[in-house]
């Protein structure tokens, strides 16, 4: 029988991954630590945001490479309606450019998804007690040279709305309006309005161009 004051001690968690097998050992992993009270899981970055908002856990485990909206674009979406909201990014990325991204939006840690489970247990404790974690893989000084880039391509997605970052993101991964409509649940028209306003703010007259400019303030992996 579970204690009740035990229960209340437990921190929230939401784990956000887009591969489920990858969920399943995390959960695996926090059922075996007792600290952690998994409250939901998705492997849909939009889907997330959601989820983040029914339940405002107390830490968000959260995966870069996500279908619908990316992490990082998830991440900052938090920061600015969450912000109490601890986010430990967990990624294949070891980019320094991923990692200075992700710091300058808020996320409290950052791990690699080769890291040990036992890392993961440790940066989750640290980020529940309030302090910040770099996986140790991490070259710390390489991310602090990014910084400074980072918080450029932030600025550079301000002048676009949260709806032309999620529609952007989708056109970069190669989907047609049809698809990304029904993903957003709009029309096609909408998809189609979304995309040209797209291309008349950021003086930008082709889809090519689209991409390259998603993958430059990271809203997409080059690996596309």
């Amino acid at each position: 029988m579970i204690n009740p004051i035990e229960a209340q001690n437990k921190k929230r968690i939401l784990l956000v991954d887009d591969h489920a097998l990858m969920r399943a050992g995390i959960r695996a992993l926090l059922d075996e630590i007792g600290d952690f009270d998994v409250i939901g899981e998705s492997g849909n970055g939009i889907e997330a945001l959601e989820l983040v908002r029914k339940f405002v856990p107390d830490l968000l485990l959260l995966d870069i490479s996500l279908p619908g909206l990316n992490g990082l674009e998830v991440l900052r979406q938090i920061g600015q309606q969450y912000p109490d909201v601890r986010v430990l990014m967990l990624s294949m990325h070891a980019g320094s450019e991923y990692v200075a991204r992700a710091l300058s939006f808020g996320a409290s840690g950052y791990l690699l998804k080769d890291s040990a489970f036992d890392e993961l247990a440790a940066a989750l404790h640290a980020i529940a007690c309030g302090r910040d974690y770099l996986c140790a893989a991490i070259d710390t000084e390489t991310v602090q040279r990014f910084i400074h880039s980072a918080q450029q391509g932030q600025s550079e997605q301000e002048i676009l709305t949260p709806r032309q970052r999620q529609i952007l993101q989708q056109i970069a991964e190669g989907f047609g309006p049809r698809d990304i409509a029904e993903s957003l649940n709009v029309s096609v028209k909408t998809v189609e309005a979304h995309r040209a306003q797209l291309m008349e703010r950021l003086g930008i007259h082709h889809v090519p161009g689209l991409v390259r400019f998603a993958i430059r303030i990271g809203l997409v992996s080059p690996d596309l």
